[in-house]
């Protein structure tokens, strides 16, 4: 299969829902203009369908391990070449350190291409991009000056190193040693494990971010500090000097994402790997969160664009394969199953829900963007507010519905999906870990009705569901009955649930726990919904005023029609669990399991 980059659909979004142009505007954005755009979005599917697309089948094979060293996939390390060329690696890199200092939300955009071709490929990436975000907010200037040019340029690769084999999501366990040399350099001392292109050779160096214990360190969280461990030291001059003492001491066998080694790390076996603290002692933990919002996004446009990938083997495979007489014709002859009824169901779920998961994440992006950037301080902090409350949604409810659309699209294919040959197993397979990694759906769930909604007194939820309802009632005097009227009955659904949650959490916290992943999953179909409906009426005005793409358009609101008709009905069952099931969940003693 060809993969076709989505871009009429990512420039509709871009434009039309994300705001692009105001992005743009925004204060140090200066180069960005919705036509710089367009030629970024159009050169990157070329490089994203003609050079990671067709070594993504081969990169399940996956990546070679031996006697410490790792060999990626074939073609992977030419298309990093490639990548590394082209520019692509310093996309949303800050400008004073060789990066062209694009707005996340166009990043965005570029990334969903990678992720779809890709996905173990476009890993090496986003960990490099969420190194450098630590690095140019914590760093010193010296550390910077050292690495950030490098990593920006692509020439080095970045590492996120966490999890410990006893310490899981629970960083407070980390037992990584981190010991003063009387140099300003520390020796670090551990094993890490689950890092993600922890070794390879495709990059002359790669910086590894370490999180690790000082010696007089408080127990837990508040205990962690982050250093930085190249895996070659850097001599004064910028070159490279003597292997650091941090080797990859084997690689996990996964379920999916071959071509992305997963390396369990050593380091300090001999005489102590050399570290570089990043900025204060014992806040290694808060310095690693400054990142976590982009990677989390990051892995959220992991979970919709495997889902985009899945979407397009399933709709070659229905259109070619041939088999039964259409529903209620005398005609014997097979045809085309995209044209049995329930081949159409599933299709129309996955599109559906791509589609709206692409407008929230892109909506995510931009008030990433005007978060960090815009010049009038309350509009920042309201940003911040619906940034933080969309963050664990889009990761979480992108994820998950991976797993469901993949699945869907094994469905489509009958029997030869099963079969590995046709490929769209691999889709199945890859996008299981997108709801483990960088917080489990549950971790993420709990964080939004904790963290994102009881503690702000359900402020920004509220604010998003009164928008929601206004474009109801804007969809319902339009004529979208079905859709105005679903989204209205949604909405209020979601506002009872938020009640809940606020009048639960503070007395008896796990009622509003037992039903944090199903408000999760509701707020993704709710949010989602908004979108589309706001999709739905700009596509009307469009057609109104004689736009020419009528077929595109066209689409767009009968796709938002099926949404509102088939999708967001589901809020009302999971209302029902939220507020009315916590109990059950907890009900049974834990000896009957």
């Amino acid at each position: 299969m060809i993969y076709q980059a989505p871009v009429k659909d990512l420039r509709f979004v871009l434009n039309e829902l994300a705001e692009l142009t105001a992005v743009c505007g925004l204060p140090g954005y200066g180069e960005c203009s919705a036509e710089l755009v367009d030629a970024v979005l159009e050169e990157a599917a070329k490089f994203a369908e003609g050079v990671l697309a067709p070594i993504n089948k081969e990169g399940d094979k996956g990546a070679k391990w031996r006697d410490g060293e790792v060999t990626p996939a074939p073609g992977f390390k030419d298309a990093w070449r490639q990548y590394v060329e082209a520019g692509w690696s310093g996309l949303r890199a800050p400008e004073e350190y060789g990066g062209q200092g694009m707005p996340a939300l166009v990043a965005a955009a570029v990334e969903e291409m990678w992720c779809s071709a890709n996905l173990a490929f476009s890993l090496a990436p986003l960990l490099t991009l969420g190194a450098v975000e630590a690095l140019h907010h914590h760093a010193s200037d010296e550390l910077k000056a050292i690495y950030l040019p490098k990593m920006s340029a692509g020439e080095w690769t970045g590492t996120m190193n966490l999890t410990e084999p006893q310490a899981g999501s629970d960083l407070a366990q980390v037992r990584a040693k981190a010991l003063p040399a009387g140099d300003g350099s520390y020796r670090i001392s551990g094993q890490k494990i689950f890092i993600t292109w922890g070794e390879h050779d495709m990059a002359e160096n790669i910086v590894h971010l370490v999180l690790a214990r000082l010696p007089d360190a408080p127990a837990g969280v508040k205990g962690i500090s982050l250093f930085v461990v190249p895996k070659f030291l850097v001599n004064a001059d910028g070159s490279l000097g003597a292997r650091n003492d941090v080797r990859c001491v084997s690689l996990e066998h996964k379920l999916g994402i071959h071509g992305s080694p997963t390396a369990v790390m050593s380091f300090g076996d001999n005489d102590g790997a050399v570290g570089y603290l990043v900025g204060e002692t014992n806040k290694g933990l808060s310095y690693m969160f400054t990142m976590m919002n982009h990677a989390r996004l990051g892995v959220g446009i992991e979970g919709m664009a495997v889902s985009e990938r899945a979407y397009q083997k399933a709709v070659e495979y229905a259109r070619d394969r041939v088999q039964s007489r259409a529903v209620g014709s005398p005609d014997p002859a097979g045809v085309p199953i995209i044209r049995h009824p329930d081949v159409r169901r599933m299709l129309m779920t996955m599109r559906a829900q791509i589609e709206a998961q692409r407008a929230l994440t892109l909506f995510t992006a931009a008030a990433l963007d005007r978060a960090a950037r815009h010049p009038v301080a309350s509009e920042a902090a309201r940003n911040q507010a619906l940034l933080n409350f969309l963050i664990p949604i889009v990761k979480g409810w992108n994820t998950e519905q991976a797993n469901e659309i993949a699945s869907l699209a094994i469905q489509v294919h009958g029997g030869m999906g099963y079969v590995e040959e046709t490929g769209v197993a691999q889709y199945y397979r890859d996008a299981r870990i997108t709801a483990i990694y960088e917080g489990t759906t549950g971790i993420q769930a709990l964080d939004l009705v904790g963290r994102k909604t009881a503690s702000e007194g359900g402020v920004t939820a509220r604010a998003l569901l009164e928008e929601t309802k206004a474009t109801a009632a804007r969809l319902q005097a339009a004529g979208f009955a079905s859709l105005g009227g679903n989204l209205q009955t949604a909405a209020v659904e979601a506002e009872r649930c938020v009640d809940f949650i606020l009048q639960s959490f503070g007395a008896q916290p796990q009622l509003a726990a037992a039903g944090s992943v199903p408000f999760l999953k509701l707020m993704g179909i709710v949010l989602g919904g908004w979108q589309l409906g706001r999709a739905a009426l700009i596509a009307r005005q469009k057609l109104a005023d004689g736009d020419l793409d009528a077929d595109f358009l066209e689409a767009k609101i009968v796709t938002a029609r099926f949404y509102g008709e088939h999708l967001l009905p589901q809020v009302s069952g999971l209302a029902a669990a939220i507020t009315q099931g916590a109990d059950s969940v907890l009900a049974l003693p834990e000896s009957q399991f």
